[in-house]
């Protein structure tokens, strides 16, 4: 990418992929991004689970009524579990890797979806299930990952909400 604000504008939630592998050397330079995500007080609490196998990735479509069909295309996906114990600040801690996942991603010239599953019935044990994590980590988060089956527009600037930005007071 030229420059990160591209990066920002054409990144968007892709949810239908190519029947094409993603290399192996993309998705260790996504994990290396996640990875490197700050959180609070260094502490690191999340664990990142890839998965690869057809069989797995499909049934991970079933991981919420809406919003995981993404998983019946995808090439790979990335579980974001927490150590919940370990700081208050798990969530932001566990988004923002995410967030650094789904630029890589874009970066590397994938497609990426957020599909959010902490809360959601059944989502956690399902996961949990299918990737052998141990019970004390919560499930954020799956991100799917594969080439783009389809195209979606970049973020057009003059629609930008603005009015949404304050100027040292409300």
């Amino acid at each position: 990418m030229e420059n990160f604000e591209q990066l920002c504008q054409q990144r968007r939630s892709i949810r239908k992929y190519q029947n094409r592998e993603v290399e192996q050397e993309k998705i260790d330079t996504i994990l290396r991004c996640a990875l490197m995500s700050p959180s609070s007080k260094r502490s690191n609490p999340w664990e990142f689970v890839v998965i690869r196998e057809e069989q797995v990735l499909r049934q991970l479509s079933a991981c919420r009524t809406y919003g995981s069909g993404m998983f019946d295309t995808a090439m790979a996906a990335i579980v974001i579990a927490l150590h919940a114990d370990i700081t208050d600040t798990w969530q932001c801690d566990g988004a923002i890797a995410a967030q650094n996942i789904l630029l890589a991603a874009q970066d590397q010239g994938l497609g990426a979806c957020w599909c959010q599953v902490y809360q959601r019935e059944g989502a956690q044990e399902l996961i949990h299930s299918l990737t052998n994590l141990p019970q004390d980590l919560t499930v954020l988060c799956v991100i799917s990952l594969g080439y783009k089956d389809e195209e979606r527009k970049n973020y057009d600037p003059s629609k930008l909400l603005y009015e949404k930005v304050h100027w040292e007071k409300f």
